[in-house]
């Protein structure tokens, strides 16, 4: 796909977050027929409003097929507002919703809201007034809440048969917008939620393994794990479904410098294809697919129904904690020593999670020693307090030992809320702190993202150490010191100043790390939406390869999402619906 393409392909998505709720807001309001010019796009996805959009009769025909688990979508914020048909206004529950916003639970039981509000477009908003609009807008209007296989392949021929866009939904745990769409059918894998412990075996691996259902969340799958005295490897969420997009992209995780990314551990995928067909995928068999599917990226080779990992033994686990503030530059003399010892930290098994915010305030609210001791993780960070104290800066500084994994996690993560930021990220390299001059100009980098109004965390793992299988991890993570997970803060209340705040993103903050690495890499799952040169930076060199794997489990297409692997074949036009390119 050339430059000109993607671009052209993001302007189109900027410029619909502008206007798509008005035109959602003129079907609902009307229900008139589509344009004559909507007519002579038959390359486009059906519509509502267009003449080929699916008639009630056809609906209600389809929720008879699958057993009335087909859900027509009332947005969930629309107790805040007059509009929505059916639906009053209610100030206490408008209050509760309001109060809720931030919990990842309030979303995951619905079939529609993402939790990146960014993608809603405040097409039902609770922080909008009463009288403003409530539309389905860039919600998804219809659902299936899916409980196997056939559900899966019921929702995929009445797509193809309707041309109706096809979108695949589990929790909603989502930055770059796959799990919802204007005008789609949400294939919802949410309660899907089998697990069983196996004693497997296969010519890769030998050992106790966990088979998990689309829809099992980490908490659920690690609780699981736990009563039998072992550990999955989940991310930092408990509530994401682990078998989803999270393993699918790759899977960042306290226990990743020890076992791996999440993708790492992949036994084996029941996946239903674009063609309908239900395979089992692993190393030996078909393992293209299985190759794909490990860290490829989800919801565009084929549906997962489940899939099958590794289970380690649990272990006694350190966690300490870190933050200070320094208002002079002495603060960055400090960061940069954390940074440079962070590979011996790393190499230890620990794994960091910590953040740069404005004010020169640093965090490290959670880091993790599997197997280590408190005074083990004490001596790793070493260098880092010895700094803090020459330059006489005042610190809080706390670790402890844990009798197991998750009992550090719940002590360390006692509540997630959704992180509200206008995203983006990048993979930072080891080599940025080989030397005191490359380390020095990373220092720079963050220093350029806190002045230009951003906030940076970082994601600090060694996986370095090659899978037991090979698979479609983007190859830079090997060499990866940590993830940078970067931003401006949302706001709830003006969608423009959200479009600007993703622009400085795009061309200031991420530019500033991008620099640094220029042909380098970035996380499929949490990134820049409008990152350019997309497929080489999430992809890397599997990029060609996983496109000609894409092409043969979905040889019609019907499994889209933004920057998902062949996604440059269609783009979102003006209007929300979905179109093919001439790519």
């Amino acid at each position: 796909m050339s430059d000109r393409g993607t671009s052209k392909s993001r302007v189109h998505m900027i410029a619909w977050t502008s206007i798509a709720v008005l035109i959602a807001a003129a079907w609902i309001a009307t229900s008139r027929p589509s344009l004559s010019l909507f007519h002579k796009r038959p390359r486009c996805r059906c519509f509502p409003g267009d003449t080929c959009w699916p008639s009630s009769t056809e609906w209600d025909s389809l929720n008879q097929t699958v057993g009335g688990k087909l859900i027509a979508t009332v947005p969930i914020a629309s107790p805040c507002h007059d509009s929505f048909p059916g639906v009053s206004f209610d100030a206490d529950e408008c209050a509760r919703i309001q109060e809720n916003w931030s919990r990842p639970e309030l979303h995951d039981q619905t079939t529609h809201s993402p939790m990146t509000a960014f993608f809603a477009n405040m097409s039902c908003d609770p922080f909008t007034p009463r009288d403003a609009q409530c539309v389905l807008g860039a919600y998804v209007p219809y659902a299936i809440n899916a409980s196997g296989a056939a559900d899966y392949r019921e929702a995929i021929a009445f797509a193809k048969k309707h041309n109706v866009r096809l979108v695949i939904r589990n929790t909603g745990h989502d930055y770059m917008g796959k799990s919802t769409g204007a005008g789609a059918l949400a294939l919802w894998t949410h309660h899907i939620k089998d697990r069983a412990i196996l004693d497997y075996e296969s010519t890769a691996y030998t050992g106790k393994a966990m088979k998990i259902g689309a829809g099992l969340q980490a908490s659920e799958a690690q609780e699981t794990a736990n009563t039998q005295g072992l550990v999955v490897v989940e991310g930092d969420c408990p509530t994401v479904g682990i078998a989803g997009g999270y393993t699918q992209g790759g899977g960042t995780s306290p226990l990743a410098s020890k076992f791996g990314l999440a993708a790492d551990q992949v036994l084996e995928w029941e996946v239903v294809t674009g063609t309908g067909e239900l395979l089992t995928a692993t190393p030996s068999h078909n393992p293209d697919l299985y190759w794909a599917l490990a860290g490829g990226g989800g919801g565009t080779y084929g549906v997962v129904l489940s899939m099958t990992v590794k289970l380690h033994e649990n272990m006694p686990t350190a966690g300490a904690t870190l933050s200070f503030v320094e208002p002079s530059d002495a603060y960055w003399d400090v960061v940069q020593t954390f940074l440079v010892n962070m590979p011996a930290v790393l190499r230890a098994g620990a794994v960091l999670y910590w953040m740069a915010l404005p004010g020169n305030m640093f965090l490290m609210p959670q880091s993790y020693l599997p197997d280590g001791t408190a005074e083990d993780l004490e001596r790793l960070l070493q260098p880092t307090l010895d700094a803090l104290k020459q330059s006489a800066i005042p610190y809080d500084f706390s670790s402890r030992n844990f009798p197991a994994f998750q009992d550090a996690f719940h002590t360390l993560v006692p509540e997630t809320n959704i992180t509200e930021l206008n995203l983006g990220g990048r993979i930072i390299p080891r080599s940025l702190v080989a030397s005191d001059s490359s380390a020095a100009s990373l220092t720079d980098a963050i220093k350029t993202i806190i002045g230009n109004g951003g906030v940076l965390a970082g994601v600090s793992m060694d996986v370095s150490q090659p899978p037991t299988s090979s698979n479609a991890v983007h190859p830079e993570w090997r060499e990866s010191l940590f993830l940078a997970f970067l931003g401006t803060m949302y706001d709830r209340y003006n969608m423009t100043a959200n479009l600007v705040g993703q622009q400085t993103v795009t061309n200031v903050l991420d530019a500033a790390l991008e620099e640094l690495t220029p042909g380098g890499a970035a996380y499929l799952n949490e990134a820049d939406i409008n990152q350019p040169n997309w497929q080489q930076a999430f992809y890397g060199t599997n990029y060609a390869k996983l496109l000609a794997i894409k092409q043969e489990y979905d040889p019609e297409g019907i499994f889209w999402g933004p920057t998902a692997v062949g996604s440059e074949a269609w783009e979102v036009a003006a209007d929300g619906r979905l179109c093919m390119t001439d790519n």
